[in-house]
């Protein structure tokens, strides 16, 4: 399992739209790798708490045993302290006593037993533990790298989306049309700069007119001025 999130998650250095490509089914399969861990971790629980509760039991069997035979022991020296104190018959109180130790031995012996079988259930307990806690951080490692992978799939997507814009987008027709745009523009300047020079020019040719038609004006009176004093002259 750590193999797969371990491929999932290594870094690549694919292009942006490759790299959306890439992570799109790697996202639904960690989360499903996720969910499968998290049952894991649920079954090793149960596991863990039974062989818990196996290791108690046996715990509290080997306690009761071992009070057992020390209460089995204590009886046997009862009776024989009945015999010597002359309460009980020393045959009778032999035989008792002699059934009382065997009692403590098979007591002892079923206290080692069970003292045994709990603390290979503690060892065994103790290594589940162990496991469900690493079970524990690699689920949370994985649900992190996982909301980083989704942040990373997120900025691939839109990145690809703007250079697939850019990449639909016709250079060449625009840079033609604002070519185009372009001699237009300047067609339309020159255009304004003949109708301007024709101006001038016409404003040119009527100075000139006025200035020619001032001129003869000007004959004409020095003409008239003659005639005037041509006259007086003849009147003396």
């Amino acid at each position: 399992m750590a193999g797969i999130f371990q491929r999932l998650f290594k870094t690549g250095q694919a292009e942006a739209h490759s790299l959306v490509d890439k992570l799109e089914d790697p996202i639904k399969m960690s989360e499903q790798a996720i969910r499968d861990l998290k049952k894991d971790l649920q079954e090793s629980l149960r596991a863990l708490a039974e062989v818990k509760a196996i290791s108690i039991r046996l715990s509290r069997e080997s306690e009761d045993h071992r009070r057992r035979a020390e209460d089995y022991e204590r009886k046997a020296m009862l009776l024989l302290q009945k015999a010597e104190s002359g309460q009980m018959e020393e045959a009778e109180a032999d035989r008792l006593a002699r059934e009382s130790l065997t009692r403590v031995e098979e007591a002892q012996s079923r206290h080692a037993e069970a003292s045994q079988q709990a603390q290979a259930q503690q060892a065994m307990a103790s290594k589940l533990q162990g496991n469900v806690n690493d079970l524990k951080s690699k689920i949370a490692s994985y649900e992190n790298d996982l909301v980083t992978l989704k942040a990373r799939t997120k900025t691939a997507n839109a990145t690809r989306k703007i250079n697939q814009h850019l990449a639909s987008i016709d250079s060449k027709g625009t840079t033609a049309l604002l070519e185009r745009m372009k001699e237009k523009a300047e067609e339309q300047e020159a255009l304004a700069e003949a109708y301007g020079d024709m101006g001038d020019a016409a404003t040119a040719v009527d100075d000139e007119i006025d200035k020619a038609l001032a001129d003869s004006k000007g004959a004409k009176v020095d003409d008239s001025l003659a005639q005037l004093k041509a006259r007086m002259k003849v009147a003396k």
